[in-house]
This record gives structure tokens, sequence and C-alpha cells, in this order.
């Protein structure tokens, strides 16, 4: 929120909340930070956000109790803006972000991330600023060399590492000049690159998923296939490990058939309740691609990955990756590695893995709380969980769950979302709940409205 705007900031305060209740964007019932809090983030006064609150409970538009904080009042009927043909703003999006794969934006290590930059660009040889090489810096592929083997037990040396601007980025690079396919993928997965591979002319073959993750067996029956994509440590999006005789099984199957496991490593920092999954490339370097990025870790605006890769296809992915245009910031890999060496992203993984987890934790007593017939999955790692719909559940009432969703403010998705069009298992319905995009103030406002949009039956 900003206050801008003609008038005092009161009165700036006092009209920017009434146009988020009238809007919908904050929902009846949605819990407001308190004075302090939102006194802090918007830099002002305690007692103008506290006169502003005690107007707004004037007014009507706001409600207090002794005990359960200042809450967004309830009304028979929503209210709804004025219908307008005009593109939609940054105002119409919805007040709580539980969207999936999202990390919280406010705990950027600003300082931290300030104070590597102006050593590495203090200590950055002159040739750092001119042409560059392919592969990236090599002060982070060295840094990402220790950190890899340190944290995820991968095996690898500088060399074998290329340097990308993310996920994407790896896919468009690796398919189809290096592989032409076709590709096995997991049966539930990100759309958006079933997508990207498709346009790539990569004809992609989905795999069962169980409790013990992807069912690698069903890659025999495929031929020609080229290889696997998969999320090893933690299955994407149902949170399911690949479990360790299919892990075996699928790095069998690359020796034989002479195909490649895409170790998709996108959130293995962040483990609560067992104990680390390592890195499947740990177990065989030169069957294994592994793809990480620091877009859950840190930020996805720095668009900054890695592809640690064997080493016959290094001079491949170079000659794909083609001109500068396509290279990742020189001064933003220099920072990282500078990050990654002086411990401060060990700090800030240590301090995001404590939040998130509390952030978890709160959402599986709410849950257990107000719908205890539902069941979260997926819940050791990563910053999402899976809320499953019970037996029986349809994709109606999965849409059913989302529309009460919005109906009190909130972005989430449905599980249904995330199946691979071509999948022949039995579906899933559920409610893909992201937990880390919240600042810490707006959380339990979200997991408020939350709890509402929940069916206290089925």
């Amino acid at each position: 929120m900003e206050l801008t705007g003609p008038g005092s900031r009161r009165a700036v305060l006092i009209r920017a909340l009434r146009d988020a209740v009238r809007t919908g964007r904050l929902a009846p019932g949605t819990r407001l930070p308190a004075y302090r809090t939102l006194a802090a983030d918007l830099g002002i006064a305690r007692n103008t956000v506290a006169d502003a609150y005690a107007e707004l409970v004037a007014e009507g538009w706001l409600s207090a109790r002794q005990g359960s904080g200042t809450r967004v009042a309830h009304r028979a009927e929503p209210l709804r803006p004025a219908r307008s043909a005009a593109p939609r703003t940054p105002a119409d999006r919805p007040a709580h972000n539980l969207l999936q794969g999202q990390p919280d934006a406010a705990a950027f290590p600003r300082t931290a991330w300030l104070a590597a930059a102006r050593r590495a660009l203090a200590a950055a040889p002159n040739d750092a600023f001119g042409p560059g090489d392919p592969r990236g810096r090599p002060e982070l592929r060295r840094a990402l060399t220790d950190y890899l083997a340190r944290t995820r037990g991968v095996r690898t040396a500088p060399g074998r590492i290329v340097i990308c601007s993310g996920f994407a980025h790896a896919l468009r690079l690796l398919f189809p000049a290096v592989l032409p396919g076709p590709l096995a993928v997991e049966s539930y997965g990100l759309a958006f690159h079933h997508g990207l591979l498709t346009k790539a002319g990569i004809r992609t073959h989905p795999l069962t998923l169980d409790e013990q993750g992807a069912d690698v067996a069903e890659l025999d029956a495929l031929p020609g296939l080229q290889a696997a994509l998969l999320t090893p440590a933690h299955q994407f999006p149902t949170g399911v490990p690949l479990h360790p005789d299919r892990r075996a099984a699928v790095l069998n199957w690359a020796r034989s058939s002479g195909g490649y496991v895409l170790e998709d490593d996108y959130d293995g920092e962040f483990r609560y309740d067992r104990k680390p999954v390592g890195a499947l490339q740990g177990l065989d370097p030169e069957h294994v691609i592994h793809l990480g990025s620091v877009s859950k870790s840190l930020s996805p605006a720095l668009r900054l990955g890695w592809m640690v890769l064997p080493e016959r296809l290094v001079d491949p992915v170079l000659e794909a990756k083609g001109e500068r245009e396509a290279w990742a910031g020189v001064t933003d890999q220099l920072t990282l590695a500078d990050f990654i060496t002086s411990g401060s992203y060990d700090r800030h993984i240590r301090r995001m893995r404590q939040r998130y987890r509390r952030r978890r934790d709160q959402l599986i007593g709410a849950v257990a709380a107000h719908a205890p017939h539902l069941h979260l999955t997926g819940i050791a790692a990563g910053l999402h969980a899976v809320l499953q719909l019970p037996d029986g559940a349809t994709h109606s009432d999965e849409r059913t769950a989302l529309r009460a969703a919005r109906w009190q403010g909130l972005a989430l998705d449905g599980l249904s979302g995330y199946r691979h069009p071509a999948a022949t298992m039995p579906p899933r319905h559920g409610l893909v709940v992201g937990y880390a995009a919240p600042s810490d103030h707006a959380f339990p406002g979200a997991l408020d409205a939350l709890c509402r949009a929940l069916p206290v039956e089925f």
C-alpha cells in the first residue's frame, strides 16, 4: 500500500483502506495488521494508523473486538466495483496471494545483497566487463561447484556448469537443439513448462504418479525416448520424493538407453521434517542434468539459474546459447558468487527455512482446526502444500472451492491446473496453497481468508 494523493497521511490512509474494501481487495473478515506493524511498513506514526482504524470502525467499514484485532466488517452482499472496460491494474489484484512458487519478496536480503555487490564490484577483474564466457562468470561457477557439492551432493567442476536465466531458459537451450525429444514428464507439473516444450516441437509423455513418485518403470514402454524430466527431491506439485528404488531404476534406464534424466531441483534448500534428499546427479553425473536457480531461495527477479551438465553436453549447450544477448548479467553473477562464498546465502537460507516452517505449521494448525476432514500433503519440504479434497471429489467441487477462495480475495490454484493434458492416471482434486509469498504481517490475514473459504463439510 502506498500513501499517495492529496491530504494528510491519515486521510490518504483512510481513502486507501476504503477503496481496498470497496473493490474487494480486502475481503470481509480479513484481519488488518496491528497499528505498529502497518505504521512501520508505511513509515508513518502509530497514532496515524490508530486514528484511521478508529474512524473506519465508526463508519462501519471495519470492526474491532478485544482480543481479535481489527477486521474488515462483514456484509450481507459483497461490495462490487463499478463495471468498466478499462484494463486491469495492480489495484484489481486479489487481497491475498497464496500462489505457489513465489518467495516472500519483502524478505529479500537487501542489505547483505548490496554489501556483496560492493565487494564483488571492487574485486572484479577488468575482463569481467568484456565479452565474457558463455558458460558464465568463473567466480560464480566455482562458488556453485563448492555450494552444490556441500548442500546437495552434486559432483561437478566449474567447466561443466553453464549459467542461464532460470529453468525455462535452460529448457529452451536444451530443446530441441541439444535434445530433440521425445521427453517423459510427470503427470502433474507446471503447465507453462509443458507448453514451452510443445511449442518447441517436443512430444511429452506423462508418467503415472503415486505415493512413491513417478512410475519410472513406464519409461521402458516408450521407444525412442531421449530424456525424462523429474522432480526427485520434492515432486511438483504433489510433494512426494522419488522412492530410492525408483531413483536407482531411472538411472539404470538412462545408462542402458543412452538417455538423460533432467533433475529439476526447484526447492532443494527448504526441508523441514525429514533428512535431506540428496541430488540424483551425485549418483551418475554423466547421465543426469541438474537444473537449479535462485527464483525460490532469493527472487525470480534476479533471473539467475544454472545447468550442471554431463561433459559431452557442455559444447552443444554453449553452441545453442549463442550470442551474448541471451546471457545473464555479469554484475548479478558476481554478486551471487560473493553472496555464496561469504556465507550470506547460507545464513539467508537458514533464516527463510525457519520462517517458512513457521508458516507451514500455522497452515497445518489452521486446517486442522477449521477443516479436519481435509488432508494436507507435501508438507515436509518446499514453499507450498496441497490441500486434498476428499475421495469422491470432482472437478466441479474443486472449481467451487476456488470460487469460494476468490470470494474471500484469495489468489489460489487448483490441482487440476497442473495435470498433463495427456495423463491417463485417475485425476486428483485439491487446492495448491503457497505459504511463502505473503509478508509476515499479511500471512495471518491470508490464512484467515483461506479458512473461511474451506468447505466445512463434504
